[in-house]
């Protein structure tokens, strides 16, 4: 940062022209320029952090987020029907694996399947003897 020949530091040109403006201005008019200006700034700032906050939680939330009127956006707001698929509640991604899921064959109904019940083809042949242990 540089200073002047008393050791003060110097300001950027745009705090010059506002200190220009407002030493220009009668007295009565500063304090309230003052808090307009500050008045501004926090507004700017309250409404960035919202507009943070609600991207956040559309994102945890999985719903899209709301775009303003003017603004473009991101590129998956403009897929229309090539958008893929949103996931249902309790999907997983085996339900989308189409002509590539392995071939479910009619089980006789059980309480409770076990991993044996998925080996298909690979399963032990059963005639009817007890294994050995």
């Amino acid at each position: 940062m540089r200073t002047d020949e008393l050791g003060q530091p110097q300001a950027g040109i745009a705090g010059k022209i506002f200190d220009g403006v407002v030493a220009f201005l009668p007295d009565w008019l500063e304090i309230p320029l003052l808090c307009l200006v500050l008045l501004f700034f926090v507004v700017r700032w309250v409404l960035w952090a919202k507009k943070k906050i609600e991207q956040r939680r559309a994102t945890r939330g999985g719903h899209p987020v709301v775009i303003a009127p003017g603004s473009q956006g991101s590129g998956a707001d403009h897929l229309g029907a090539y958008a893929p698929p949103q996931p249902q509640p309790g999907s997983s991604g085996a339900d989308f694996l189409g002509a590539y899921a392995p071939q479910q064959t009619p089980q006789p109904a059980r309480a409770e399947p076990s991993g044996a019940d998925f080996l298909g083809a690979y399963a032990p042949q059963q005639d009817g003897r007890p294994e050995p242990r």
